[in-house]
């Protein structure tokens, strides 16, 4: 079943980790697995384009099907396999509307993240102004106060007692701040989830191979 499953992906990327969370979840290891880097501009070539004409990853294929959304891809695998590996969806209505509330949240966390921890990536050089640096990064300590809100009051996961899908998808976006060298004091309970779910066979199965090789940085200690 993996066999007919192509994932095409970038070590580091939360939208391709989670993809690759998902996989491990259902089950579905010994899936076709590629790793492209980023830096050499692999995700820009003919195999990437032949699936995803937007040169981006992830690229994912299962059969004839292609999902290059990492949000459609995780719903899909969910949704095909439901009796497969780990039930991602909650019984309980309403700990499935969270869980749909905190997966969708998590695209103001990142869209958050990437305007702050990238400004000078993405903004042209004579276009950049610290006003705009400071208003970008204490947008996104504002965004994570939200989240550190939002553990104290549900848990251990994002959408109550069980791991599920809120999880797969937003986890490696919360992992991506502590890489970034965010202050666990600062955030105790968003930095107790990461601990929790760090652990985790399907995290740690699929934990970024460069994360592993080097150390974090120190961005964020003082957000």
């Amino acid at each position: 079943m993996a066999k007919d499953m192509t994932l095409l992906w970038g070590s580091g990327s939360p939208p391709c980790w989670r993809v690759m969370i998902a996989l491990e979840e259902k089950g579905l290891q010994g899936y076709n697995s590629k790793q492209l880097s980023f830096e050499k501009g692999e995700h820009k070539g003919k195999d990437v384009l032949a699936i995803n004409p937007r040169g981006q990853l992830p690229a994912f294929k299962h059969g004839n099907i292609t999902l290059n959304e990492s949000y459609g891809a995780c719903l899909y695998l969910e949704e095909q396999f439901k009796n497969q590996g780990n039930k991602l969806t909650p019984e309980n209505k309403a700990e499935v509307a969270l869980m749909y509330q905190r997966m969708f949240e998590g695209l103001s966390l990142f869209d958050k993240i990437k305007q702050s921890l990238f400004y000078d990536r993405f903004v042209p050089e004579n276009e950049r102004h610290d006003s705009a640096k400071k208003r970008n990064a204490e947008g996104l300590k504002d965004e994570i106060k939200i989240w550190e809100g939002y553990m104290q009051t549900t848990g251990p996961y994002l959408a109550g007692k069980s791991f599920s899908l809120a999880d797969v998808i937003v986890f490696p976006v919360v992992a991506f701040l502590f890489r970034f060298g965010l202050n666990e004091e600062h955030f105790p309970k968003l930095a107790a989830y990461h601990n929790t779910v760090k652990d985790r066979p399907s995290v740690k199965n699929t934990w970024p191979s460069n994360w592993k090789d080097s150390p974090g940085m120190d961005t964020l200690k003082n957000l």
